[in-house]
Parts: C-alpha cells; sequence; structure tokens
C-alpha cells in the first residue's frame, strides 16, 4: 500500500514547478486511500478569455489526475473578481468586465474544461457568491488582515511604482479577495501558475487568519513553452494551439514542435506515465523508435482527448497525405479577389499573413508557393485566373482572381 502511494506521489510531482506543504498533500492522498476521506483541489480562472489553450492544461491535467485519487476540483469562476481584472505581470491597469460578458464567458468555460476534468467530481463555483455577502463591513475587516508593505513586496506592483505608473486601490484587493476564495471554499489545495505564487500564498495566509482550522498545500505548475519552443503559450504570441481548435490544425501544430519541446510536452500534457515516457526516450535515443513517430504518437494523444479516436485518426491521415505525398487540404478555404491582385494583398487578404508586411517578410523567407511553387517577387500580380496559395507547410487557400 506505502509504495503506491509513493508511486501516486511521484505522479503528482512530475512537472511541478514548486510545491508547498507537499506533506499535507502525502497525508490527503492516504487518507483517501486509508479512510475514504476526499480533499477538495481549488483553480481560479477569471473568465476574461475563456478560449482555453494547452497552456491552461497543464493544470487542468493535473487536477484531473487528483481527482483519480480523492479530489474533489472546485473550479472556481471568478466572476467577482473579474470585475476588477487581476494586475499579475500587468504595467497597465485592466479595464473591467460588464457581468453579462462575464457569465457568458463562464459557460464557454464550463464546456471546455469537461474535455479534461470528470464532471461528477467537479464543482463550479462562482466567488460573487461570498464576495458579495461579505458587504462593506467584511471588505474593510479582509483589508485589515494584511500590510500595504507586504502587498507592495509583488514583483509587479513594485515595478510599477518604480516606473511611476498608477496601480489603483482596488487591484490592492485583487490578491486579499482571491485568497479569500479559499477561506469561503475551505480548500486543501490550490492549484495555479507559477506567476501566481504571491496570490496562491495568500489563500494560506488568510485560512489562519480567519481560523478555519485547515491550511492548504499550494501546487505550481510550470508555464507550457509556446510552438515557437521560446516564450511562454500565449494568444498574444499567436504561438498557441486552443482546445476547440479543429482536428487537422491541432495535429499539424503538434508536430511542427521541436524534438526537445516534444519531450517537456509530454511531460505536461500527456497521460502516459513517467516510467512510458522514460522508455519512449531511450527507445528514440537508441534508435529504436523514429522521434517523428513519438511526435506523431504525442499529436495523436491530444488531438483525440479534444475530438475523439476517430477525428485524430482523420487528421493524421489528412497530415500524412498532405506533407508526405504533396497533395493538397481538403478542407482549402476559397476567396474571390478583383484582378489584378497585388501577392502581398492577396496572402493578406486570405488571412494567409497577418499583415502585409507580415506577408513580404514570408515571401522573403522563402515560405510562400502559388500552385505548388515557391515564388520570391513580391511585387507579382495575379492576373484573372484560378490559384491555390500557400504559406508554409500548413496553411493554403483556393483563390479565384476575376
Amino acid at each position: 500500500m506505502v509504495q503506491d502511494i509513493d508511486d501516486i506521489l511521484q505522479e503528482i510531482n512530475r512537472g511541478v514547478a514548486e510545491m508547498i506543504d507537499a506533506e499535507r498533500v502525502k497525508n490527503l492522498v492516504k487518507n483517501y486511500y486509508e479512510k475514504g476521506e476526499n480533499f477538495y483541489v481549488k483553480a481560479g480562472f477569471d473568465p476574461t478569455a475563456p478560449d482555453l489553450h494547452l497552456g491552461h492544461t497543464v493544470v487542468l491535467n493535473k487536477m484531473a489526475l487528483l481527482q483519480k485519487h480523492g479530489a474533489i476540483v472546485q473550479f472556481l469562476i471568478g466572476d467577482f473578481t473579474a470585475q476588477i481584472g487581476d494586475p499579475t505581470g500587468k504595467s497597465a491597469t485592466r479595464k473591467k468586465l460588464d457581468q453579462e460578458t462575464v457569465l457568458k464567458n463562464a459557460k464557454t468555460y464550463e464546456e471546455q474544461v469537461f474535455k479534461i476534468l470528470d464532471p461528477k467530481k467537479t464543482v463550479i463555483m462562482f466567488n460573487s457568491k461570498w464576495s458579495n455577502e461579505l458587504g462593506a463591513a467584511g471588505m474593510i475587516e479582509l483589508t485589515s488582515t494584511f500590510s500595504v508593505a507586504r502587498m507592495l513586496e509583488r514583483d509587479d506592483f513594485e515595478k510599477r511604482i518604480k516606473a511611476g505608473n498608477p496601480i489603483s486601490i482596488c487591484e490592492f484587493m485583487y490578491p486579499l479577495l482571491q485568497g479569500y476564495d479559499s477561506v469561503a471554499m475551505k480548500c486543501d489545495i490550490e492549484m495555479g501558475g507559477t506567476d501566481q505564487k504571491f496570490n496562491l500564498l495568500m489563500g494560506r495566509t488568510l485560512q489562519r487568519t480567519y481560523n478555519i482550522g485547515k491550511e492548504q498545500a499550494v501546487i505550481m505548475m510550470p508555464l507550457l513553452e509556446g510552438l515557437d519552443g521560446v516564450n511562454k503559450m500565449s494568444k498574444s504570441l499567436g504561438n498557441y494551439i486552443g482546445v476547440t481548435e479543429n482536428a487537422n490544425d491541432m495535429f499539424a501544430k503538434t508536430l511542427s514542435i521541436s524534438d526537445e519541446l516534444m519531450w517537456r510536452w509530454y511531460e505536461l500534457l500527456s497521460t502516459k506515465t513517467l516510467g512510458e515516457i522514460e522508455e519512449l526516450m531511450n527507445d528514440v535515443n537508441n534508435g529504436k523508435y523514429h522521434p517523428k513517430k513519438a511526435k506523431e504518437d504525442l499529436a495523436y494523444e491530444i488531438t483525440a482527448r479534444y475530438h475523439g479516436e476517430e477525428a485524430a485518426k482523420a487528421a493524421m491521415a489528412e497530415f500524412n497525405s498532405v506533407h508526405s505525398q504533396n497533395q493538397l487540404p481538403t478542407d482549402m478555404k476559397e476567396f474571390s479577389l478583383k484582378a489584378p491582385i497585388w501577392i502581398v494583398e492577396a496572402l493578406s487578404q486570405c488571412g494567409l499573413s497577418e499583415s502585409n508586411s507580415q506577408a513580404r517578410r514570408d515571401i522573403k523567407a522563402n515560405a510562400v508557393s502559388i500552385n505548388q511553387e515557391k515564388i520570391s517577387d513580391e511585387q507579382l500580380k495575379l492576373g484573372a485566373g484560378e490559384y491555390i496559395l500557400q504559406v508554409g507547410k500548413r496553411k493554403f487557400a483556393k483563390i479565384k482572381v476575376e
């Protein structure tokens, strides 16, 4: 039995950036197996941008693992705190969201997270319930639990003061309210990214201050590197895979990552055990298994998780027919453009390049083909006719110029 617990804890520790109070995590899992007692794991999501990408799923995957070992996940949608906006890592004050937008975004979250979490072991919660009940007196009492000096220890606040950028008082409330969520929810573990450390520790502090009889452990997951292998996955950098993206794109984008990044993604995104990944890595290093095949396996696993086995098989077949046999994709978008059209404008109008300047860069990088022939002339004008435009390996469009 003890050996089993050690194996479980090894899986729980996998990929974790930092764990505070590992002993408590161990005891919670042990209690579940010895006494059948469930424990509560909280993760907060502010519904400002509800389209999840694979970077967000690192925390969700870990929570799904904990659900197998006794956890009830408290998936907290911060509808109250979203109206303040989390200042973490931000250098300017964020715009507030209205209640209607918050609730609409919250619904989108629900639909997406159950692709990963077990709905039977998940409770969706909204922090407006207890935050509204606090009232003015409760809010003032909450602010008395923490000093301004301690608040200013936060890295991003410190930087903004040095740069002479304003911080509103309500932004001081954000970490306090996130910490108070842990008091109201009585959670045993709180999870988040490494960029949330200050807020996550606030939950421990306030549970102690409000004397609720427990002090949450904290599990921090690293920020997943995006497709470029350098920056953290982010919509603004365009290096992301969204969980609602179509199966073909999801499969192809995963295959585009470097071999080095592939192992990082295996560690943080795959449901294979540590032992299985180690074996796979050894086989690749010994030449028994091709790294491209290992990457295909990962792309298949990720695509199947969000779209099902059939769609993953079809995406793999589509990728192989387009890329291995130089065939054209079956689902190309079609556009009608007026003749004559400058190639740079054609690329940006079809959405193959994000802008005219990006289209020029793509041509310069030898990434643009017309009818499967590479082009280098950025002044090219297309006369009447039908053309297949391609940028890189994955972007295609059929255009009719008339």
